[in-house]
């Protein structure tokens, strides 16, 4: 068997077991769907290995597609990880009885004091008390990159197809994106440090790290990825195929087999024993 069939065989089965794990963990909290708000966003953030597994595979069965089919691709997975970022936000202000819509804000966090560090300094006082408001522009700042994700996907790939494909959009794409990103990890991060004792007892920091290692390995290995091609190791041996075809065939075989230690994991991060805990004591 061929490398190249090999790579196919293993990757299949990966995606099988991602799924498997996904669906298990999935099916275990529609079993005990006790808190239909906290698990409402459980149920999204699950979703992200078997999506991304899924979509690496089909990049990896078209392995010759376009640039704008493989744009399409990461698009698909970049804009998911918009949505979960601000679903984890929302999962911890349910956590906390939250509620940005319905004007709730528990009377015992109210009034605590929000440190900002540079460069929000800039924007915002260095220290703000906490009330419904700051709560609310907390939200905004990670639904701001569920917006602007799929806006600069849509816009990338049109301009693509158009044979619009400059260095300078590019980067002015790249800055956006990474200003977009980091306002919306900040807010999570500035959130969990003000209630960290609060959140303890759900996990939190287990829960962060299945979302921000998936989005970490797929970034850190691309990267790794266009060293190595710029340094000669990966090249191509086959007038048919390009070295940047071969880069995106690693990075989706790569991601087919991490996806399958991160939906294993997320049985530990995002288990399903508090709600059955949850209906042990309505019984009793």
């Amino acid at each position: 068997m061929n490398p190249g069939k090999l790579t196919l065989l293993g990757s299949t089965i990966c995606v099988m077991l991602t799924t498997h794990f996904s669906v298990q963990l999935l099916s275990e909290h529609f079993f005990y769907w006790k808190k239909p708000k906290e698990q409402k966003a459980i149920i999204i953030i699950i979703l992200m290995a078997p999506i991304y597994a899924i979509d690496s595979y089909v990049g990896l069965l078209d392995y010759q597609g376009s640039k704008s089919f493989f744009t399409f691709l990461d698009s698909i997975k970049e804009c998911y990880e918009a949505l979960v970022i601000a679903k984890f936000l929302a999962l911890l202000y349910s956590y906390l009885n939250i509620s940005i819509s319905k004007n709730i804000v528990p009377d015992e966090i109210k009034g605590r004091e929000i440190h900002h560090s540079f460069p929000m300094t800039l924007f915002q006082p260095r220290t703000v008390r906490l009330n419904h408001s700051t709560l609310k522009l907390l939200k905004y700042w990670t639904w701001q990159f569920v917006v602007i994700r799929p806006s600069c996907s849509i816009l990338m790939i049109t301009l693509q197809l158009l044979g619009i494909d400059s260095t300078w959009l590019s980067w002015t794409f790249t800055i956006v994106l990474n200003i977009s990103v980091s306002l919306a990890l900040y807010s999570l991060v500035l959130f969990y440090h003000v209630f960290s004792k609060e959140l303890e007892p759900h996990k939190p920091l287990g829960k962060f790290l299945c979302i921000k290692g998936i989005v970490f390995f797929c970034f850190w290995q691309g990267v790794a990825l266009d060293v190595l091609a710029a340094l000669g190791i990966i090249r191509s041996h086959h007038f048919w195929l390009d070295v940047e075809h071969i880069e995106e065939a690693l990075q989706n075989a790569l991601v087919c087999v991490e996806m399958v230690f991160f939906a294993a994991f997320q049985h530990y991060a995002y288990s399903v024993e508090p709600y059955k805990d949850e209906s042990s004591k309505k019984r009793e």
